[in-house]
């Protein structure tokens, strides 16, 4: 079984380019994509057996990132959520600990960091697969 991502990205472009990122470095199988906070709720609530990983970005089309973090607090063990930011300063990283963020990533500076941390996932939730 493949390690499946749930991106919520409001660009097109940079949903696409992280879809192509994460398929070719990582691995990681993308289960689906939202563009704001409603349709990443529903869906994270709806399939919550189908996912490893979401990956959320904070200022979307409609809504925020912050509440799908806290949204997702009652995940199942072994389910990440990860922040994928332009505003990634110290306060930000703080209050999406708060919320239950497993990780936060600077979309200029970090895009690697976030790489090696999907892949050491992967790596971690493929043998209990099986």
């Amino acid at each position: 079984m493949k390690f499946r991502a749930y991106i919520v990205e409001d660009s097109p472009t940079i949903r696409e380019n992280l879809i192509e990122t994460l398929q070719e470095l990582a691995l990681v199988d993308p289960v689906g994509a939202a563009e704001t906070e409603h349709e990443g709720k529903k869906w994270l609530a709806q399939n919550e057996g189908y996912w490893d990983l979401a990956i959320v970005d904070l200022f979307l089309k409609e809504g925020s990132g912050l509440n799908i973090l806290e949204a997702c607090r009652q995940r199942k063990p072994g389910q990440k959520v990860v922040v994928l930011s332009n505003h990634a300063t110290n306060d930000v990283r703080w209050r999406c600990a708060q919320l239950g963020a497993d990780a936060v990533f600077d979309k200029s500076t970090e895009i690697d960091d976030l790489i090696d941390y999907c892949v050491r996932q992967r790596v971690e939730v493929e043998p209990r697969k099986h």
